[in-house]
């Protein structure tokens, strides 16, 4: 698994699930970014216990769901300007991008006629910003339709299965609580044509949680699992990269954590994310994986006999020019353990003693 963090975020590199201080930073987060794990079932989501304990909100997003999030949701802090929309129009033109499969972007005449229409979509709500004026989806389908140009209504025919037809899970204003200090996003059950659109749409909920809490002084920790999938897609790469440099600035401190070290280091964006990282967080790793990290961070032969079949919560932290090998040793007669656990059997031990108590 590896892990970047963006100076507090933290970059993982990790062959085993079921490390320790993963689930440990994630009881420190005040948002909390959960991706699909293949290893689990259904029935054992990660952090649903930790999150639960904790008073936070598990928001479960599928094409049966009722729980809604909004990706034409903005907030009048937005961007550092006066014009929230600069900011946002680059999401919506990944979105577009991603929904009509452009691997090398979108042509400039649908660029412009998406522009065009943004200003038309959100001006309601600009002039009164109540909930009930936020534009959705279907009104960027709807303006589309009105433009003459051809590309606008290619881009509307692309839309019109997400806005009229039979994936239209986004097409939907935002009904679920996002105050909470503990948001858990759950897109596990999201299918094939959804994961990547879900992936984009919470990274853009979670920016717009950042800008509010930055206009009330507050940070905002971002965890995102099995990160290499938002770095594998062109469309949610460049994006991904944007969102993971704003943070810095606006007081944002994203981690990614992953377990496919190849995955992740193959994609071409991921020298900017190494660029705008501080911190990195490794455990055991595979023989493999092993030799592409010692190129890629140079560590020593010795440093690397640290993730070379080492036991639980051991392993290297490098942190700036510093490698530090070390150990964290955790109470597993604890509750805060029961909570944490990300291993199956444990879960699984630990809700059927809360069953019977």
């Amino acid at each position: 698994m590896f892990t970047l963090t963006a100076k507090e975020s933290i970059l993982r590199a990790a062959r085993k699930s079921d490390e320790m201080l993963e689930p440990y930073e994630r009881k420190r987060s005040r948002t909390v970014l959960r991706r699909e794990r293949a290893s689990n079932r259904p029935d054992l989501a990660d952090y649903y216990p930790l999150v639960h304990a904790l008073g936070g909100q598990v928001i479960h997003i599928s094409a049966t769901s009722r729980d809604y999030i909004n990706p034409m949701d903005i907030n009048m802090d937005y961007s550092d300007d006066d014009n929230p929309l600069g900011v946002k129009s680059d999401f919506i033109l990944s979105l577009c991008e991603l929904i009509m499969g452009a691997r090398n972007g979108i042509e400039a005449e649908e660029k412009s006629v998406i522009d065009r229409c943004l200003p038309i979509v959100y001006q309601k709500y600009f002039e009164n910003p109540v909930p009930e004026n936020m534009p959705v989806l279907g009104d960027l389908y709807e303006c589309l339709r009105e433009q003459k140009e051809v590309q606008a209504q290619r881009i509307a025919t692309a839309l019109e299965i997400y806005v009229n037809g039979s994936l239209k899970v986004f097409n939907h204003r935002t009904n679920v609580e996002l105050e909470n200090r503990i948001i858990c996003f759950d897109i596990k059950d999201l299918g094939k044509q959804l994961k990547k659109l879900g992936m984009l749409v919470v990274q853009d909920q979670v920016w717009n949680r950042v800008t509010v809490n930055r206009a009330a002084r507050k940070s905002t920790r971002y965890y995102i699992d099995e990160f290499h999938l938002l770095l594998k897609e062109e469309q949610t790469a460049a994006y991904s990269v944007e969102i993971w440099k704003r943070f810095r600035k606006w007081g944002g401190i994203p981690t990614g954590i992953t377990q496919n070290i190849k995955d992740l280091l193959s994609s071409r964006e991921i020298e900017n994310i190494f660029e705008n990282s501080d911190f990195i967080y490794m455990l055991n790793q595979a023989a493999g994986d092993r030799q592409i990290l010692a190129k890629q961070l140079n560590i020593s032969p010795h440093q690397l006999s640290y993730v070379t079949n080492s036991g639980e919560g051991e392993g290297l932290i490098f942190y700036g020019s510093t490698i530090i090998p070390f150990k964290d040793k955790f109470d597993r007669s604890l509750r805060l353990y029961a909570l944490m656990t990300t291993k199956p059997s444990e879960m699984e031990k630990s809700q059927k003693k809360s069953s019977i108590d």
